[in-house]
């Protein structure tokens, strides 16, 4: 008798464990495969015309290699690669697949097609009322014309002469009744690339969308058909003045960055939070790259306060202009009588303070001071018409030039034989004065009242003096004592 012990498991009972053995280390396999089911399975050989798919059955199926081609005639796919297919024939020996089924059929095929929801090539022969007729496997269907595509269609003349494949949605009068629609076909296509599309979605990606709406809170991005994003507009632009039509229009196609992604109360729908000025750096990042204190350039008024005017050097760069700094010609009590919000302006960047996001900025120093080249304009004695700026108790102010104003003081003209038509004079109207001392450094002038009517009115130029009293005063004292003799 043999010796069974050295047998694996399953042989010492002869055939029948032999048997059960065989079917232990068979693969578990579903051998069910039904007219409609649409399977995914992976290329195991390619040959001239047929494509053979691993089903996962104990029988291969095979495809036409034809069905599987692209737009160029040429096979996208290599072995080992995954398709998805519908069963279109199956028995103990054979299965077959295909992406629809085409070509001739009987009534049972597309009744079969209609209840497993399998799509069937159809060409678009013509118009008609409604919609169109279609040649289907030799047979003909209409097509309402608002299944044809996912979209509204105007002109239907570009579909004709087209194949499409379709859902079949009735059979009726044996056949001599069927209606077929594309649209379901798109949609339900669509439904598993939306939710592939939807499982893949994560914070921070950085996507292209499509801006579909605008409102005064921001703009809709689609990312996907079907699904949509806000971009709120504190999150258009690093630039706080932008509105919502500043910076994206209906129409553009834009990239976006994921911020958030929540499911509404009802589970229905995502709310999706997207940003523009996020796929760019913060510019305040790199401030120093582009800017310094000292430098030059223009920038843009975004906004007015009473104490300045704000002004943007670059998108979400944006500085402040104290009113102090608007002019040297005219003393500013409003940043309005300078400049308007949405004007170009030249600036001269003063301190820049990246911790803060502060820019100080000038327009004045943008135009140049007036008073550096002020002895070439004016000398001390020299007689001068100016503007009557603003009357003070101790004082009148008067503008000479533009940024050169010099003060007329009240003790002055008490003295003066022309004070009463000093007193009289208005804010704005122009007085004859002369001018008794200059202090540029310190951006002063001391003036003293002229005779509009004397020619000479100390003609006399002497040479710059810091004394607001010298010689030239006591001249001017002469000269007054001896007019009122």
């Amino acid at each position: 008798m043999n010796d069974q012990s050295d047998l694996p498991a399953g042989f010492e009972n002869g055939e029948e464990s032999f048997a059960a053995l065989l079917e232990q280390y068979s693969p578990e396999t579903d051998t069910e495969l039904r007219v409609g089911d649409k399977i995914e399975g992976k290329i195991i050989s390619i040959g001239g015309d047929t494509v053979f798919v691993d089903t996962n059955t104990k029988i291969d199926a095979s495809v036409e290699k034809s069905e599987l081609l692209d737009e160029n005639g040429e096979l996208p796919f290599a072995v080992g690669d995954t398709v998805a297919l519908y069963v279109v024939a199956a028995s103990e020996s054979e299965v077959r697949l295909s992406k629809a089924i085409a070509g001739a059929g009987g009534l049972d095929l597309l009744k079969e097609a209609q209840a497993q929801g399998i799509p069937v090539e159809g060409r678009v022969q013509a118009t008609c009322k409604g919609g169109f007729q279609i040649e289907l496997m030799q047979r003909r269907a209409f097509c309402p014309i608002s299944q044809i595509d996912r979209i509204y269609v105007e002109d239907p003349e570009p579909y004709v002469g087209e194949k499409f494949e379709f859902l079949i949605s009735r059979i009726e009068s044996g056949g001599r009744n069927i209606v077929v629609s594309r649209r379901q076909l798109l949609e339900r296509e669509l439904a598993v690339s939306r939710k592939a599309f939807l499982e893949a979605l994560g914070e921070d990606q950085v996507l292209e969308g499509l801006v579909t709406r605008i409102q005064p809170f921001g703009a809709f991005v689609e990312l996907f058909p079907g699904v949509e994003g806000l971009v709120h507009i504190s999150e258009l632009s690093w630039s706080r003045s932008a509105g919502v039509e500043d910076a994206v229009r209906a129409g553009d196609r834009i990239t976006v960055k994921v911020l958030g992604i929540e499911q509404n109360e009802d589970n229905k729908k995502l709310k999706i939070s997207l940003s523009v000025k996020q796929v760019h750096k913060d510019p305040w990042l790199e401030i120093a790259t582009h800017f310094h204190a000292g430098q030059k350039t223009i920038g843009t008024v975004t906004r007015l306060a009473k104490f300045g005017a704000f002004v943007e050097l670059a998108p979400g760069i944006e500085g402040l202009v104290h009113i102090s700094e608007l002019s040297y010609d005219r003393r500013v009590n409003d940043p309005a009588e300078v400049v308007t919000a949405g004007e170009t302006v030249p600036v001269v960047i003063k301190e820049i303070d990246p911790e803060k996001r502060r820019v100080a900025l000038s327009v004045r120093d943008a135009a140049g001071d007036p008073w550096v080249d002020i002895a070439e304009q004016f000398k001390i004695g020299q007689a001068v018409e100016g503007r009557l700026e603003k009357k003070e108790a101790f004082g009148y102010f008067v503008t000479l030039a533009p940024g050169i104003t010099g003060l007329l003081p009240k003790s002055l003209i008490a003295r003066s034989p022309e004070s009463g038509r000093i007193e009289k004079a208005r804010e704005g109207e122009t007085i004859t004065v002369v001018i008794e001392s200059i202090n540029a450094a310190e951006h002063k002038m001391t003036l003293v009242p002229g005779d509009p009517d004397n020619e000479q009115n100390w003609q006399h130029f002497s040479k710059p003096s810091s004394s607001a009293m010298g010689s030239l005063g006591e001249k001017l004292q002469q000269a007054l004592s001896g007019h009122e003799d």
